[in-house]
């Protein structure tokens, strides 16, 4: 069960990572424009490849879970991804998040804890 969770734990962290980095790829992208240069930029945007590769890692880990353990506990692990967004949202963004939506984080991971035991 141990090796379910940290797996599943690294598989969400990686899933977070590429979308904090998808973020971040975005906000530097210019507006559309049918140009040679626009295609440029978001070949040479680092924060995009980062999260390409983040993502792939993350869904060829979710494949091996998938492959090698129950369902019924691997996939509500996965909420953990909750906590790593509104931790990112919290201290890379810098937004203000309200006591409410952290109680409710808190609560799905009482929930998924009590999934694993």
């Amino acid at each position: 069960m141990l090796k379910t969770v940290l797996l599943t734990l690294l598989q969400c962290l990686l899933m977070a990572s590429g979308q904090v980095c998808f973020k971040l790829a975005v906000e530097k992208i210019t507006e559309f424009r049918l140009s040679m240069a626009w295609f440029a930029d978001i070949l040479t945007n680092w924060w995009l490849l980062i999260s390409g590769l983040s993502l792939v890692a993350a869904t060829i880990l979710w494949g091996y879970i998938l492959k090698h353990f129950d369902f019924s506990v691997a996939y509500p692990l996965t909420a953990f991804a909750y906590m790593f967004g509104m931790l990112a949202a919290a201290f890379i963004f810098g937004e203000n998040i309200p006591m409410t939506r952290w109680i409710g984080v808190g609560l799905i991971i009482v929930g998924v804890m009590l999934i694993v035991k």
